[in-house]
């Protein structure tokens, strides 16, 4: 039996009790307003892609990792390698913050009287100045070692999400850098064989974010849930594109077959 279930409980829509903006919906938006309005308007939610399993693996291993130094004070040797002057930032909400489930960190949005959350990866602290840094914990597995993030669709997705995680976390009254890290486990490909073990080369990758396009945004989406029109599809959006391919194709198979038997298409002489 599928996992896919398409029809939400009408509480968790938008109008219903249950209902908030994650951040994730938050980028949805952002990727296209046509599944972002299906999914959180009329209550049929986009279909997942497959969980990447040893993304979440390499993520928790990280969250243990940095846990170790959160709880002795002292830096990360990443940290020190890369020259940057943090710790692991210690908060009763940490716990919380980082578990998407109940809901990471909250802020309640007046102007769209949206419930906003999003869950992250860790919290470093710079010690001499008390500013946070948002950290981003990523696993991949290039041929290229990782240095900057560049401009294609799933990297731009990571700079958006870095975004509203300072966001977030600065509406809650914390002092936040604009620089925010990425760190990354890029799995080595070159070694002989497998021998039940994946080497990872780590890098960290700062990013300095901007946030002032979130209020915008969410103002858009505040209108756009208001309305009775559905929004235009984005160009790039695949899921649209197969939608209206297989609606287009599934229309033209029922026409032909509800066809009289025996029409046949006259002959033309031109």
């Amino acid at each position: 039996m599928s996992e896919y279930k398409p029809h939400r409980h009408p509480s968790w829509n938008y109008g219903g009790k249950r209902f908030r903006l994650s951040r994730s919906k938050i980028d949805l938006f952002s990727i296209c307003p046509r599944c972002f309005y299906i999914d959180n308007k009329l209550g049929t939610a986009r279909p997942r892609g497959p969980a990447f399993t040893l993304n979440i693996a390499v993520d928790e291993l990280l969250k243990k990792e940095f846990d170790f130094y959160r709880a002795e004070g002292s830096p990360h040797p990443l940290m020190k390698e890369y020259g940057i002057n943090a710790v692991p930032f210690k908060h009763q909400d940490m716990d919380k913050w980082r578990d998407s489930l109940r809901r990471g960190v909250e802020y309640f949005h007046e102007p769209t009287d949206f419930n906003i959350s999003g869950g992250i990866d860790d919290v470093w602290v710079n010690p001499d100045t008390n500013e946070l840094y948002v950290v981003d914990y990523k696993a991949t597995a290039k041929n290229n070692k990782m240095n900057e993030l560049s401009d294609t669709k799933w990297e731009n997705q990571y700079k958006r999400q870095m975004d509203i995680y300072q966001w977030l976390l600065r509406k809650n009254g914390l002092q936040v850098s604009d620089t925010g890290y990425y760190v990354y486990a890029n799995g080595d490909k070159s070694a002989e064989s497998f021998d039940s073990k994946l080497e990872f080369d780590m890098t960290i990758i700062p990013y300095e974010g901007d946030d002032s396009w979130v209020e915008g945004s969410l103002m858009n989406i505040k209108k756009t849930l208001d309305s009775e029109e559905i929004p235009k599809a984005s160009e790039d959006c695949e899921y649209c594109a197969y939608r209206n391919a297989a609606i287009k194709v599934i229309s033209e198979k029922t026409k032909k077959k509800n066809e009289p038997k025996g029409t046949k298409e006259k002959d033309t002489l031109f």
